[in-house]
C-alpha cells in the first residue's frame, strides 16, 4: 500500500465548511488509513460502497484490506435518490454495530444517505415517520423543539463530480410519496473528502459527464442569480474554466487522468459558490422532481438548464449576467472549437445555444424523452416543482404551473 513517490496535499477552502478538509495525491485506501489513525482515531468503521465498485472492481476489497478488522459493517448499494427506507435499514445496522465512523465510497446518493444516516443516529429515529420530521419541510408541529446535531463523522470517496460531499445538505426521497425531501442544520458534510483522479476512470462515462454537467448547472445558476455576489461569481467562473474543457477532454479520452482531476477540483470551486448563499433557480427545483422518476442527477441538467436560460432570457430577466457566462465559454479554447463546429457565433449564439452544443458534444440526453419520461408525467412534476423553494429564486419566480409546464415543453422531446 506503500506509494514513496506520491505525497498528499491536503486543502481547507476557506469558502466551503470550515470543517471539511480536501485530500488528493495518493491512492485512495492509502490516504484513508493515514487519516484514520492521525485524524479520526476510529476503530468501528462502516462502509457504504456504489455495488458496481463492489462487484466490478477491487477497490472496495483495497479499502477493506487497508482498513482490516476495523471494518465492523458494510452496504454494497444504495439507490439512486437517496430512498428512506434504504436509509433506515443502515440506520438500524450501525446503530446495532456501534459505528464510530462512515466511509462513502461511490457516487453522490451514497454521499447524502451518509449524511442523512449520521443525523437519524444522533436522532434515535427508526420509522419514516420520525425521518420525515427531521426533513427542512417537517411542518413545525411534527418537528422536534430539539434537533441533535450528528457525532460520527464521514468520509466521503467520490467517484462523480455531483459535488454533495462539499455541502452541509441532503436529499432523501420518501418511498411512500415518491417526494424529495431536503435535510438542512444541523446535518453535517463529511469531515474529509478523499479524491482519486485514478480511482474516477472506473466511472461509467455517461455518469461522469453528467454529473459534471450538474456541476456546471451549479455555476451557471448562480451567477445568474439575481442574488449573485462577486465572491459567488469568482469561484462560479474558475470552476467553468476547469469544468467545461475537462469534460470534454474526458469525453475524448477516458483514460486523462489530469483531465479527471482538473474537473475534480472545479467541483471545489462550484461548491465553494455554491456555499456562499446563491439560490439557485428553476433547472435545480424542477429537477428535483425528475430525480423520483427514476432520472440521474446529471441528467436533469443536461436536460433542463439549456431550457431554463431561454426561459429566463424571453422574459428579460438575467441577459447580462447570462452574456457573462457565455463569455467564459467562449475564451476557452476546447470550448469555443465545439461551439464553432456545431454552427454557433459569438455574436448571435444565446447562453442556452451554448450549453445545449456542450451537452451534446459530451453525447448526454437533452429531452425528457430520452430520460424516459413522457408526456403524461408533465402535470404531476409541475405539481411537485412549485413546492420546491428555488421556484421562488428563478431569476423569473416560477408561481403558477403554466410557467413550469412552458419550460417542460422546451423539452419534452
Amino acid at each position: 500500500m506503500d506509494s514513496p513517490n506520491l505525497s498528499e496535499t491536503l486543502l481547507s477552502p476557506a469558502l466551503l465548511r470550515p470543517t471539511v478538509r480536501i485530500s488528493y495525491g495518493l491512492p485512495f485506501p492509502q490516504a484513508c488509513l493515514s487519516h484514520i489513525n492521525s485524524t479520526f482515531h476510529s476503530s468501528r468503521i462502516y462502509i457504504i460502497s456504489s455495488a458496481s465498485l463492489a462487484q466490478h472492481t477491487r477497490h472496495l476489497a483495497d479499502l477493506q484490506s487497508a482498513l482490516g478488522d476495523r471494518v465492523v459493517g458494510t452496504r454494497i448499494g444504495l439507490k439512486p435518490h437517496t430512498l428512506w427506507s434504504e436509509i433506515l435499514e443502515v440506520v438500524q445496522e450501525a446503530r446495532d454495530l456501534r459505528a464510530d465512523l462512515l466511509i462513502t465510497l461511490g457516487a453522490g446518493s451514497l454521499t447524502d444517505g451518509a449524511k442523512i444516516i449520521a443525523l437519524a443516529l444522533a436522532n434515535n429515529v427508526h420509522t419514516s415517520s420520525s425521518l420525515a420530521s427531521l426533513s427542512s419541510s417537517a411542518p413545525p408541529h411534527i418537528r422536534p423543539t430539539i434537533i441533535n446535531a450528528p457525532t460520527i463523522p464521514i468520509i466521503s470517496i467520490p467517484t462523480t463530480l455531483s459535488g454533495g460531499e462539499y455541502s452541509a445538505s441532503a436529499g432523501g426521497t420518501d418511498d411512500r410519496t415518491r417526494r424529495k425531501h431536503n435535510f438542512s442544520s444541523p446535518i453535517q458534510g463529511p469531515a474529509l473528502v478523499i479524491l482519486d483522479a485514478d480511482l474516477a476512470r472506473t466511472t461509467p462515462p455517461r455518469v461522469w459527464l453528467s454529473t459534471g454537467i450538474r456541476a456546471v448547472d451549479h455555476c451557471v445558476e448562480s451567477i445568474c442569480s439575481l442574488e449573485s455576489t462577486p465572491r459567488a461569481d469568482a469561484s462560479a467562473a474558475a470552476s467553468l474554466e476547469l469544468l467545461v474543457p475537462g469534460l470534454l477532454r474526458c469525453k475524448r479520452d477516458g483514460e486523462d487522468v489530469r483531465a479527471r482531476h482538473r474537473c475534480q477540483m472545479g467541483v471545489v470551486e462550484a461548491m465553494k459558490a455554491a456555499a456562499q448563499g446563491v439560490s439557485p433557480g428553476a433547472s435545480h427545483a424542477i429537477g428535483h422532481q425528475l430525480g423520483p422518476l427514476g432520472v440521474g442527477h446529471g441528467e436533469t441538467s443536461c436536460v433542463l438548464l439549456p431550457a431554463v436560460c431561454r426561459y429566463n432570457a424571453k422574459y428579460g430577466a438575467n441577459n447580462d449576467r447570462q452574456r457573462k457566462v457565455l463569455g467564459l465559454l467562449w475564451k476557452a479554447p476546447d470550448v469555443r472549437d465545439v461551439l464553432v463546429r456545431r454552427g454557433l457565433a459569438a455574436d448571435r449564439a444565446d447562453l442556452g445555444d451554448a450549453l445545449d452544443a456542450v451537452i451534446r458534444e459530451l453525447g448526454l440526453p437533452r429531452s425528457l424523452a430520452d430520460v424516459g419520461v413522457g408526456r403524461d408525467k408533465l402535470d404531476g412534476i409541475a405539481d411537485n416543482s412549485l413546492l420546491d423553494r428555488w421556484c421562488i429564486t428563478n431569476p423569473v419566480p416560477l408561481t403558477q404551473k403554466a410557467q413550469v409546464l412552458e419550460i417542460l415543453e422546451m423539452v419534452v422531446g
